[in-house]
Order: C-alpha cells, then structure tokens, then sequence
C-alpha cells in the first residue's frame, strides 16, 4: 500500500511540476524534488526516467548533490517573489498580510540565494 501511494504521489508531483513549467506561480523544482522522493520509494525506474531526464534531471541531480541551485532559478525565484510582494502592494492588501508576505518572503529569498550555485 506504501509503494502504491509514493508511487502516485511521484506521479502527481510530476503533474504539478510540468504544470509550474507553463505557470509561472507554480514552482517546478520542488515537485520534482518530491517526485524524485517518491520514486526513491517505491519505482527505481521511475525515479532512474527522471533524474535521467534531459530538463529535469540536472536540476534534480545538483540538489541532491550538492544542495544546489542555478543562479537563472534563483534569479527567477528572487523576482518572482518580489512580483508577488509588489503585486500584493498594488491590490492594497492590509498591512499585517503585507508584512507577514514580505517576511516570509525574505526567508525564502535568503534560503535560495544562500545555496550554491
């Protein structure tokens, strides 16, 4: 029953990851960082199709080892956040969601562009 259910949560990561692909508030990496997980679970062949993977598989591989990520993905993911933060200021959201957005993502940023590259 395990395996069963890593094996569809890998599935249903790669769904939302090749999703984050066309969405930009979708975040890729992190669903194939799951998906990557899953599969260690419960298919080596799974897992082998998607670190081998051509777009996948680099960025998959860097994390796992070295703990790293590109500088386009963190210069994506910095202005991506930075979007949302401005956006957020534009539609007037009240004061304590806007500080507590910009908190959190302040230590988002600062996990992401303290990794390696």
């Amino acid at each position: 029953m395990s395996r069963f259910f890593f094996f569809a949560l890998g599935w249903g990561a790669v769904g939302l990851g090749v999703l984050g692909v066309v969405l930009p508030v979708l975040p890729t990496t992190p669903f194939l960082l799951v998906a990557a997980f899953a599969f260690g679970k419960s298919s080596p062949r799974a897992r082998a199709w998607l670190i081998d993977h051509a777009h996948f598989g680099p960025t998959i591989r860097d994390w796992e080892e070295r703990g790293a990520i590109s500088r386009r993905a963190k210069i994506l993911a910095t202005a991506m956040m930075g979007a949302v933060l401005v956006f957020s200021i534009w539609k007037g959201l009240p004061l304590w969601v806007l500080l507590t957005q910009g908190s959190l993502i302040l230590a988002g940023a600062a996990f992401v562009l303290t990794r390696p590259d």
